[in-house]
Formats: structure tokens, C-alpha cells, sequence
């Protein structure tokens, strides 16, 4: 019988094959059930697999680092570095996220009605929203909502689907007290927008994977001029969270064909409700002469 040392897995297609044959209680490779979940949950999240640390991942999974470490080498890799580099692999070189997202939705279940799958999605938004909350730091969360309130100038900066929370967010801000206003409100461009700011002022950011560069570049300028960066992400791993004053992970898992939004948008809420808890008086004072300058337009129209 030989004893030669299987083949490595490359790809994330061998990942998915070697599963296959472990399910039927083949292939060379001998991983227990625990093993097994894990790489079943990286090999169904790949995005997430990629841009994790190795303990934002075991978190995730609900086991050590070590055991993703244990796992890469009963692969054939000398460390997790090298698993993680087949799903890294797969996200900059296969197929694009969205067209993978899509994938998903129509493979899944494709004999369920439009009930049955809005009932799923809305189970994978629970969890989603329920996981946000309790990996959410207290100090942290607590700390951003006092930098959004105290700060001389509160800026927010999203692009693409997250410039609709971007909006949401600034709005909601505005509401309470002045000088804060999507970053680039007046369509000047970023750079300019980013030279009205100074050291201290406050700028929030949203992205998750596939990041959007110009984003990244935007928060990594700002925390080199001093500018306190908010981010809100997918993941602790996530190149904003690497740049920001406080980052808050948010999990995006669900059938949507896009990154879910449930989640940020409770989010954004909560740190908007602990901004107009620390207001008190001062944030219903705001509030009040917003409905009355409201109401004299609506009178003069």
C-alpha cells in the first residue's frame, strides 16, 4: 500500500470535492466531525474565510485558532496562512461576490415559494442582527456615541449600497446637533471634503467585502491626519477596522443577492438613539426647532 501524502487542496473547488468524499467516508485525508464543520462553514463563507484573523475566525466558528491551525496542516499546509490563502485566492480570482451571492439564492432550496424563502431570510437577518449585538464592545459602542455628539465636525462616508446608510445615518445625526452631513455633501470630491476636516473632527465609515478602495483610501487618509475614524464592517479582519478609532463588526450572511443590510441599519439606529440618550435635553431642544421650522415651511407653501 502506499504511503504517499495525499495532494494538497489548492482550490476551493479540491475543498469542496474533498468534502464530498469525506461525507461518504472516503478520501485520504482523515478529519473528525468537528474538523469537518469547520471547513464546511469556510468553504460556504469563502469572502469571510479570506479577509478573517485567525481568532475573528475561530470566534466565528466557536472554536480555538488552534484548531484552524490543526486543521491547515491535516491539509497538507505548514499554518492557517496557507488554507487561507486558497479562499483569498478564490475572492480576487473566481467568480465576482455578487454573481457567487446569486449563485447561492437560486441553488438553494429552488423548490420553496416566495413565502418560504422570505421566512428564511428574514430567520438569517435575526441572526445576523442578534450576533451584532453581542459581539458589540459596551466601552466601545458607548465611547463612538460620545464622539458623535461631542466632536467640533461628524462626517459619513459610504459608497454604493452603504451610501444610502451613509445618508440615513448623517440624517438622523443632523437631527440632533450641527455641523454633521454626509462627507462629500456638496459633490466636491472626497479630498476636498477631507481638507475641511481637522485632527479630532469624526468621520464614519461603512464597507464590508468586496471593500470599496475608494472607501478604504478615504479612512486610511483620515486617520493620518488625526481624524477619528468610526467603522462599520463585516469583520475585525476587515482593512477599515485595521485604520479605525472603533469598529463594529456586523454579520452580512443571508440569501440577499447583495451584503445584507439589516444589521447595519440597527446599527446605525442604536448608535443614533445612545447619541440623543447622551443629548437629553439639548437633543429634544434640536428636535423641537426642527418640527417648528417644518411646520412654518408647510404653512408658507
Amino acid at each position: 500500500m502506499s504511503s504517499s501524502t495525499p495532494p494538497r487542496p489548492d482550490t476551493l473547488g479540491d475543498l469542496e470535492r474533498l468534502l464530498a468524499t469525506l461525507e461518504q467516508g472516503e478520501g485520504a485525508v482523515r478529519l473528525g466531525k468537528r474538523s469537518r464543520r469547520v471547513l464546511s462553514a469556510m468553504v460556504t463563507a469563502p469572502q469571510q474565510a479570506a479577509v478573517s484573523s485567525i481568532s475573528e475566525l475561530a470566534e466565528r466558528l466557536g472554536v480555538s485558532p488552534s484548531t484552524l491551525s490543526r486543521l491547515a496542516q491535516r491539509l497538507g499546509f505548514d499554518g492557517f496562512a496557507g488554507l487561507q490563502a486558497v479562499f483569498r485566492r478564490h475572492v480576487t480570482e473566481g467568480k465576482s461576490f455578487y454573481s457567487d451571492q446569486v449563485s447561492r439564492l437560486l441553488d438553494s432550496d429552488g423548490d420553496d415559494d416566495a413565502l418560504a424563502r422570505l421566512a428564511r431570510l428574514g430567520r438569517q437577518e435575526s441572526a445576523n442582527i442578534g450576533d451584532t449585538v453581542a459581539g458589540i464592545d459596551g466601552e466601545a459602542f458607548t465611547e463612538a456615541a460620545r464622539l458623535l455628539v461631542e466632536a467640533k465636525r461628524v462626517r459619513v462616508h459610504g459608497m454604493r449600497q452603504f451610501a444610502s446608510l451613509a445618508s440615513f445615518l448623517a440624517y438622523g445625526l443632523g437631527m440632533l446637533r450641527t455641523d454633521a452631513a454626509p462627507l462629500d455633501a456638496v459633490r466636491h470630491g472626497v479630498a476636498d471634503a477631507l481638507a475641511q476636516l481637522e485632527a479630532g473632527d469624526v468621520l464614519v465609515v461603512a464597507s464590508c467585502f468586496p471593500y470599496t478602495p475608494s472607501v478604504l483610501a478615504t479612512a486610511e487618509v483620515a486617520a493620518r491626519q488625526g481624524i477619528r475614524v468610526i467603522a462599520l464592517t463585516d469583520s475585525r479582519g476587515s482593512p477599515l477596522a485595521r485604520v479605525a478609532h472603533h469598529a463594529f463588526p456586523v454579520p452580512d450572511h443571508s440569501l440577499f443577492f447583495s451584503n445584507s443590510m439589516c444589521a447595519f441599519m440597527l446599527l446605525a439606529e442604536g448608535l443614533l438613539c445612545e447619541a440623543a440618550n447622551r443629548l437629553g435635553d439639548e437633543g429634544l431642544a434640536a428636535l423641537r426647532r426642527r418640527e417648528q421650522l417644518i411646520g412654518e415651511l408647510n404653512e408658507s407653501l
